[in-house]
């Protein structure tokens, strides 16, 4: 990633279609930690609340991954059509 890396379980990551099983670590980099858009997200999130299906921890800039999110826990403004779309391409 151009931006700053992904850390999953203590290893960085850099395949941006890589697939999380439940149960692991996902962290940023240390580059990544200190992006304004990385701390704006956290600032919104923490307004709204994180959901269910994962544990995050602000201060480590990580999370777990408790469980894959079934449809329903995903926002509906989602288009899985474009996403399938962006990522054949």
């Amino acid at each position: 990633m151009s931006h700053g890396a992904i850390v999953v379980n203590g290893v960085r990551v850099n395949i941006p279609s890589y697939q999380c099983k439940a149960g692991v670590v996902v962290g940023l980099g240390d580059k990544a930690q200190k992006q304004a858009r990385v701390a704006q997200a956290l600032q919104i999130r923490a307004q709204t609340g994180f959901p269910d299906w994962v544990e995050v921890d602000e201060k480590k800039f990580s999370g777990v991954l408790k469980s894959l999110p079934e449809r329903g826990d995903i926002l509906p403004d989602i288009n899985e059509s474009l996403v399938v779309e962006l990522y054949s391409k």
